[in-house]
């Protein structure tokens, strides 16, 4: 149980998940966040009377324990520690979608302040891997980037989509720090450094992560989701109706053991255990929560669980003692416990009075035949998936036929499936003229790859049917489980006219052909029968053909227009066959010439935005001087020359508002095809496997560097820089 030991009220509104503690002179914790208004507030209550130089760094008017920073524009990410290898105090570090300033608070000055093309969406602070320094790492427009203490660039790669959240954490349990990556393609990464060593799939966009201890960690989503993973294993989650703004591990128990503590959008703050998801404690504010942390606040040696709401709330917490966590405990989880046994008790007593109903002797039938069973003993649950193309009536789907072999009648089926349903959930109930002993359920897989890869991870569609039989009103609950293949999507019917794809990657295995052959039939649904990797699909989704081939040297071909498609197919293959590493080689005409355009786009957009930088300097240094030619005339007394100059600087500022907005629009425009060009590198990467997958993504971001497009389509086509 945790204890409300203060409360504080501060005068600033706090922008979600932008909440940091740190020690700016080594020694005196301080809160910091950003607002809404382009600033950064400092409240260090341990030193009134200090006021600060006058840099970027003001007072607050109204509130003296609270020092402001000047952005001057719309802060993304902070976060706050220890960055310099021989500094006291921690460095405060701000992210916008143009920049990354490095701020040391005590001596009121900038330590670096670099342009970030890609922006910065998520930050977070630490070693990664065996490079030394401590570096504060970026993510951004599918792309994440590492800073050391003098601005330096050490680490670069991109991942998959816009990067939401990031954090620090020993996930091979090797004594290193890997880097866990939440982005908007709603998958997990794991990078030791700019290695990608596994991912996991989730089924909305993970918001927030946070590293519990060893290799567990916490993370949220979009939807509402929190849970807890140690490693690749899901151990538990649960879902709201709220969404999750932060999450936390802090231990409030004192067991050794540190709990979640999530913080959520009405308010709510709870703490669940780390094993099971079971809430331990919970507390409310009267507005969303904005971030929480913890620091010894109170300079007293103990460490205070810390949360903040968006219109400036404080509470510190610290756990209960004994005495009175036993008070607590009695309030609270018995009342909790006695409202659980009461809906126990009232389910068991409703369960109990259908059996004794059902063993009452129905009209026409034996008092023996009516107390052997509800329904025929050999009933069971059949499941079958098929293939269906588009009709005029329905889209193209994954039939899922549920059926009985006797004649008892399903009532009613409910299936649950992440990432396929509404609500993960769907309920068929037929009605009372269409009951049978078979149910059709179409499933169709959303077109976008996470769902592909979600289906991948284990993806299980559990039905729950009621079955009634004939002679009797009590209804029967059975439960299966059925996978649905990761490559569903994929018809062996292939249209004699449709048109051959142009796109392919080459590559060797040293496996057999069986092999190839079961890993195909384990992710396709393939007819019994199959016996030669050789194979042709139609693509249910785009209409293009996939063909698969494999030569009695090892050597497959995968020819397909998707380069999504073609890189999923790569990696799912080398994980089930353990390949290490893979060398490819790859051609796609109709995706390269479409890369190609957007790079020339690329250079355009610079080209106008360098053009329109300089142009609104020139304008706001001609401002500053009619400013002072007007108020010169103003002095004088010179009303006609004064009113004349005002004239001026008002269309002078109209059109800097308006090169503003053309500024802001080529921005937003240059930032989608960096968007595509990141994206590019990563599905090159995703052609090949292990280092050579990191080698192809280093060499591709030189030549881009470089401003060397030629070899950047080698590197993309043969792997490497020397072909």
């Amino acid at each position: 149980m945790l204890v409300p030991i203060f409360t504080l009220k501060l005068n600033h509104k706090i922008n979600p998940r932008m909440v940091a503690i740190g020690k700016y002179d080594g020694i005196h914790p301080c809160l910091t966040a950003a607002t809404q208004a382009g600033k950064v507030f400092i409240h260090n209550p341990h030193t009134r009377g200090q006021r600060p130089a006058a840099h970027r760094l003001s007072q607050s008017t109204q509130d003296n324990d609270i020092s402001l920073l000047n952005i001057n524009q719309a802060v993304s990410c902070l976060t706050a520690g220890t960055l310099g290898p021989n500094t006291t105090g921690h460095t405060l570090l701000v992210g916008s979608q143009t920049n990354l300033l490095a701020y040391d608070v005590h001596d009121n000055t900038d330590i670096f302040y670099k342009e970030v093309t890609d922006g910065a969406n998520a930050i977070v602070l630490g070693k990664l891997g065996d490079i030394q320094s401590p570096l504060a790492i970026i993510g951004g427009n599918c792309a994440l980037q590492g800073f050391d203490f003098e601005g330096n660039d050490r680490f670069w790669t991109v991942t998959g989509d816009n990067v939401r959240s990031l954090v620090l954490c020993d996930f091979t349990a090797d004594g290193k720090n890997e880097l866990l990556v939440g982005s908007e393609d709603f998958d997990i990464r794991v990078f030791r450094e700019d290695e990608l060593v596994t991912e996991m799939a989730e089924n909305e966009t993970v918001t927030s992560l946070c590293h519990m201890h060893g290799s567990r960690f916490g993370y949220a989503l979009a939807n509402g989701t929190v849970g807890v993973y140690d490693r690749t294993a899901r151990y538990w989650r649960i879902k709201s109706k709220n969404h999750a703004m932060s999450i936390h591990a802090f231990d409030l128990n004192a067991d050794g053991v540190v709990e979640l503590i999530t913080g959520w959008s009405n308010g709510k703050i709870d703490a669940r255990s780390d094993r099971t998801g079971e809430v331990i404690f919970k507390d409310n504010f009267s507005s969303s929560v904005a971030g929480v942390v913890e620091g010894d606040y109170r300079m007293d040696g103990q460490i205070q669980l810390i949360c903040t709401s968006v219109e400036g709330e404080v509470r510190g917490y610290l756990p209960a003692s004994k005495e009175m966590k036993g008070n607590l405990m009695d309030a609270s989880v018995e009342q909790d416990l006695i409202r659980e046994l009461s809906q126990r008790k009232q389910n068991l007593m409703l369960e109990l009075r259908n059996y004794e109903e059902n063993a009452k002797a129905l009209p026409g039938v034996s008092e023996g035949e009516s107390k052997m069973g509800v329904i025929p003993a050999n009933t069971q649950l059949q499941t079958a998936l098929s293939v269906r193309r588009a009709t005029e009536s329905q889209r193209a789907h994954i039939e899922l036929n549920i059926s009985t072999p006797n004649e008892t009648i399903i009532r009613a089926v409910l299936i649950f499936a992440e990432g396929i349903f509404e609500g993960e959930s769907h309920v068929v109930h037929p009605s009372a003229q269409n009951l049978s002993c078979c149910v059709r359920v179409p499933i169709i897989p959303p077109k976008d790859i996470p769902v592909d890869l979600h289906i991948k991870d284990s993806f299980n569609v559990q039905t729950c049917l009621k079955i009634g039989g004939y002679l009797n009103t009590q209804f029967h609950v059975f439960e299966i489980t059925r996978q649905l293949p990761r490559f569903s999507m994929y018809d062996l019917n292939v249209d004699p006219s449709a048109v051959q794809p142009t796109g392919k990657v080459t590559f060797s295995i040293n496996d057999r052909p069986q092999r190839v052959v079961m890993w195909l039939n384990q992710n396709f649904l393939l007819p019994e029968g199959i016996d030669s990797p050789d194979i042709t699909f139609t693509a249910l989704r785009g209409g293009g053909l996939l063909k698969i081939n494999m030569q009695p040297s090892g050597e497959i071909t995968l020819r397909t227009d998707d380069i999504d498609l073609a890189g999923d197919l790569v990696q799912s293959l080398a994980s089930f066959l353990a390949i290490e590493d893979l060398q490819a080689e790859a051609d796609f005409p109709i995706y390269f010439k479409e890369l190609r355009a957007t790079l020339t786009e690329v250079d355009e957009f610079h080209s106008v935005h360098q053009k329109l930088t300089a142009a609104m300097a020139d304008h706001s240094n001609y401002i500053r001087n009619m400013l002072v030619q007007a108020e010169d005339a103003r002095l004088m007394g010179d009303w006609r020359n004064m009113k004349k100059r005002y004239i001026e600087l008002y269309d002078l500022n109209r059109d800097l508002i308006n090169e503003y907005k053309i500024r802001s629009n080529n921005h937003n425009a240059l930032l989608a095809r960096l968007k595509s060009v990141n994206q590019a590198i990563q599905r090159a990467g995703r052609l090949r496997v292990g280092k050579l997958k990191t080698q192809v993504i280093t060499a591709c971001r030189d030549a881009i560097k470089n401003n060397n497009i030629n070899a950047l389509f080698k590197i993309m086509k043969a792997g490497t820089a020397s072909s």
